[in-house]
């Protein structure tokens, strides 16, 4: 084997899976119940998914509950002050890194599943159904009374959300007094944007192409 050809074959080895070995620590901007920002990093929280931001569930009353905002805050409450660790695993189709986080040596993901505020993402990873059962049990949380799975809830609200233009480049670029600021899956806002290429505005692969082009991160 030739130099050159060894010098690419070390280059390979050295950089690949970068994502795996993506270790992020800081404090954290909390998007939605599994959604953070930790710098420009937007991270989906591994293992667990919960109620969207405009998400309503039902308590044992029969009332709606706003579960989504809900949920949001509990997960605010466990970083508030506190420096957020994050391990990489992947990137998701919109290009956001899901990772595992600890905060003071707690898995965030497991807490939040274990106070009833986000399921075990089953389509994804076992690792706390158990925690899920828990909370099932003693009916805290999103178990009081009846809900949609967010996944569920998602599909039943698609319809109603503006066409991705290509795959994994769900980032929505909107351009309006606030200035250019885009919006992430998951987001408070998101579904509710719409793109007019007409005016500017875009589509984005990931957060830090939108941030090159001189969009900055919604607020939630």
């Amino acid at each position: 084997m030739s130099l050159k050809k060894r010098s690419i074959l070390i280059i390979a080895l050295l950089t690949a899976g970068p994502v795996l070995a993506q270790t992020l620590t800081g404090s954290a901007y909390i998007t939605d119940g599994d959604t953070i920002r930790v710098g420009a990093e937007v991270i989906r929280l591994h293992g667990i998914d919960a109620p969207e931001s405009g998400q309503e569930c039902e308590g044992r009353d029969g009332h709606a509950w706003a579960c989504g905002e809900w949920a949001r805050e509990v997960l605010s409450e466990l970083l508030e002050n506190k420096t957020v660790r994050c391990e990489g695993i992947e990137r998701d189709r919109y290009g956001r890194l899901v990772a595992k986080c600890h905060v003071d040596g707690m898995d965030i993901g497991e807490e939040m599943v274990a106070r009833g505020a986000a399921h075990a993402y089953r389509k994804y990873s076992l690792d706390y159904v158990d925690a899920e059962k828990r909370a099932f049990v003693a009916a805290i949380g999103l178990w009081k009374g009846e809900h949609l799975p967010p996944e569920a809830y998602r599909a039943q609200n698609s319809e109603a959300e503006q066409p991705v233009p290509a795959a994994g480049c769900a980032i929505k670029g909107n351009i309006s007094k606030s200035g250019r600021i885009y919006h992430v899956p998951g987001q408070h806002d998101y579904a509710a944007t719409r793109i007019d290429e007409g005016k500017g505005e875009r589509w984005f692969c990931s957060p830090q192409e939108a941030e090159a082009a001189g969009w900055r991160a919604a607020r939630r």
